[in-house]
């Protein structure tokens, strides 16, 4: 046997189990998290959300521009990156400017507005696809109406989240929404403001990313 054959004979014999042999997954699910009703994930997630320094606020699906508002008036902020082409950011760019907060659109190539995305950009408000109760974290699905850097450059990142489309977990997300049939370039898992840890394990907020996470969640009220 020659040196080629014998490194093969040992892959062979420790090859992992056949796809037959996988662990159950949904049945391993179906028997260690139980149903749960949306005012329970609600609170889950907000619980889980909030141990990692966001900022939650319980708002009404009529009302929610409302407490945008005075989110932004309280931090004093005054301008807000919004993508128009979203039922949210239309709503924003329509309404804020005449209460003073002016509302920038993201509808053009980064390439040609950088500067000023990094550098006079103090907040930016998208939509959540969904959340994750068990971690306490937001599902984001970027599109050319509303990319990526919306959510990882300015300062302060505030998204809309409807309660009901929080997850019990991870798996269950996946499946419900059909991940395996279509991902975007970049989704975004988000559990709290940008965080990092130098070698002497100090934390810092910031530091590559949002400095606060603010979520409006929409909860049955009208």
């Amino acid at each position: 046997m020659s040196a080629r054959d014998r490194i093969l004979a040992k892959l062979k014999a420790t090859a992992p189990a056949t796809a037959g042999d996988l662990p159950d997954v949904a049945g391993w699910y179906a028997t260690h998290r139980g149903e749960e009703s949306t005012a329970d994930k609600a609170r889950r997630f907000r619980h889980f959300i909030e141990l990692a320094h966001a900022e939650v606020y319980a708002v009404s699906r009529g009302g929610w521009l409302q407490k945008l508002y005075e989110v932004l008036s309280a931090k004093q902020i005054d301008k807000l990156l919004v993508a128009p082409g979203t039922p949210h950011g239309a709503r924003a760019q329509g309404e804020l400017p005449a209460l003073g907060i002016a509302c920038p659109s993201y509808d053009k190539p980064i390439e040609s507005w950088k500067a000023a995305m990094f550098n006079e950009t103090p907040a930016s408000f998208t939509a959540a696809r969904g959340a994750i109760a068990e971690t306490g974290t937001l599902i984001l699905w970027p599109t050319p109406d509303e990319p990526r850097l919306m959510s990882l450059v300015p300062p302060v990142h505030i998204v809309l989240l409807d309660a009901a489309s929080i997850h019990n977990t991870f798996y269950e997300a996946m499946q419900a929404e059909g991940w395996k049939d279509g991902l975007p370039t970049n989704s975004l898992l988000i559990s709290g403001p940008s965080k990092t840890a130098d070698i002497q394990q100090t934390l810092a907020y910031g530091a590559h990313g949002p400095k606060e996470l603010i979520v409006l969640m929409i909860g049955d009220e009208q």
